[in-house]
């Protein structure tokens, strides 16, 4: 299967890529992103076939259907690594919280959180295409506060691979920010910028997109891509789990095979809900995809009026911090599947050019068809966190976003499943608030509160964070980025 550009072609790029080409250069013509010309119909043959497959066989099967350009040894490789997950045997656990809402855990890897889902294999399969190509690569990644510790735990050590990771100083927690600046292998970089995620993704794509930056590297013998969403590499892993996720309630008996359900995402960068999105169009029954969002709910407006709209607006400081952002890189993704390259060209541009853009009434009409949205702030978030917990299940301020799109959103009689995006270890003062009303505890004492309160462990790779050296400890201006990164190299 090749890949083509959203924003149509420039005539310097192919007009075709590999998926591996698509994955070592994932900006696009026009600033643009890479696509499949053509997704594989699954079907309810693949669903049946599924049934009672494990994880990695769903996986592998699925992957296959992409007809992608890699070893099948190295995406077994890759795959094997689910193995090392909490269950091996089951990856990502889907959990019954409510009659109708079922909320599927992709937090069980290494760093706790989803982007473990789609970063551990990533990192095998490009490490193995640098090492097949005897190329040396440095992999950019932006963080709100999962990417990062994911993308660092994924490459480090790895051969051909130098990393360099973007953070917005004060806006992670301790624990996601510990989990980066403690590690300490020599092909990493973590670097906080003095702003907001936007200003680091902002920047990435800059980079991305920068003659003179690729080819300063080139004189070190070194190309560039990056382990952000922005890259197919994630998005094609993100498929795999709303299948899983479809298939675990058929096993449960909480569905019949080919009933449809509503998919309830948190989101900030629009990844994980693309990934929804391409496995209903490949033939998952899916209702609708509902979009949860904080306060920061420019997902919200636009889904709901058509508008996209950052004038007068700034990345507001939440309870859920991995969803504080403006731009989500993804929605170009969308955009491109209903309305072709010449639309989402005119519309990314009005953006870029006017920092809004606005659909037309067929184009929301035809949006609306496949999303819902609503926004949650952190007072009924913290709610949703206690009164849930009061019903025996614990839960971070990203999942609680999705009860309240799950209240509002969810029009028919339909089971819905919500997406955990991350463990409650990493937010352990906004949960120790929402259940004791506790203020600024810190992350190591509102963790010890929360396992006594609710009687669970708290993992062995979060509790060491707090004895680690601080082996990463730069800060800097934003515009400072490039010549940091270069002097690393």
């Amino acid at each position: 299967m090749n890949f083509i550009e959203t924003r149509g072609n420039d005539g310097k790029n192919p007009k075709e890529v590999t998926f591996s080409q698509a994955i070592l250069s994932p900006i696009a013509s026009f600033g643009g992103l890479y696509v499949p010309k053509e997704l594989p119909d699954l079907g309810q043959a693949f669903l049946d076939k599924h049934l009672n497959s494990s994880y990695k066989e769903l996986a592998s099967d699925m992957l296959s259907r992409f007809e992608i350009d890699i070893d099948k040894s190295v995406i077994d490789e890759a795959l094997n690594l689910y193995d090392k997950f909490d269950d091996a045997k089951n990856p990502v656990p889907v959990v019954k919280v409510r009659d109708d809402l079922y909320v599927s855990e992709l937090y069980h890897g290494p760093t706790r959180a989803f982007k473990d889902m789609a970063l551990q294999p990533f990192g095998v399969v490009l490490s193995s295409i640098a090492q097949k190509r005897g190329e040396n690569y440095l992999i950019l990644a932006a963080t709100s506060g999962d990417t990062g510790p994911a993308a660092l735990e994924t490459f480090k050590n790895r051969a051909n691979v130098q990393v360099a990771c973007l953070y917005p100083d004060g806006g992670t927690s301790d624990v996601q920010r510990l989990q980066m600046v403690t590690e300490d292998a020599k092909n990493l970089k973590v670097i906080g910028i003095n702003g907001v995620f936007d200003d680091a993704q902002n920047a990435l794509k800059r980079l991305l997109a920068s003659d003179s930056f690729k080819s300063a590297l080139k004189e070190k013998n070194i190309l560039l891509s990056a382990a952000n969403s922005v890259n197919f590499g994630r998005i094609i892993f993100q498929i795999i789990y709303h299948i899983h996720s479809y298939l675990e309630l058929v096993r449960q008996g909480a569905i019949e095979m080919g009933e449809k359900v509503y998919l309830d995402v948190p989101s900030g960068n629009f990844g994980n809900a693309l990934g929804g999105y391409y496995a209903m169009k490949m033939g998952l029954p899916v209702e609708k995809i509902i979009i949860a969002s904080n306060e920061n709910n420019v997902l919200t407006r636009l889904i709901n009026t058509g508008r996209y709209d950052l004038v007068g607006h700034g990345v507001v400081s939440t309870t859920s911090p991995a969803m504080d952002i403006l731009k989500s890189s993804n929605v170009e993704r969308i955009l491109y599947d209903m309305f072709g390259d010449k639309r989402t060209k005119e519309l990314m541009n009005d953006l870029d050019t006017n920092f809004v853009y606005e659909l037309t009434s067929d184009e929301l009409a035809k949006l609306q068809e496949s999303f819902a949205a609503d926004f949650c702030n952190g007072d009924e978030g913290k709610k949703y966190i206690k009164d849930t917990f009061a019903s025996g299940y614990l839960m971070d301020p990203h999942t609680a976003t999705c009860f309240k799109a799950y209240e509002s959103c969810a029009e028919k009689d339909l089971k819905t499943i919500a997406y955990s995006t991350a463990e409650w270890t990493k937010f352990s003062p906004t949960i120790a608030n929402a259940l004791t009303g506790e203020l600024d505890a810190r992350d190591e004492d509102a963790l010890k509160a929360i396992s006594e309160e609710a009687k669970l462990p708290i993992p062995a790779m979060i509790k060491e964070l707090f004895s680690k050296e601080i082996a990463q400890k730069t800060v800097i201006e934003k515009d400072m980025i490039e010549s940091e990164i270069l002097k690393f190299l």
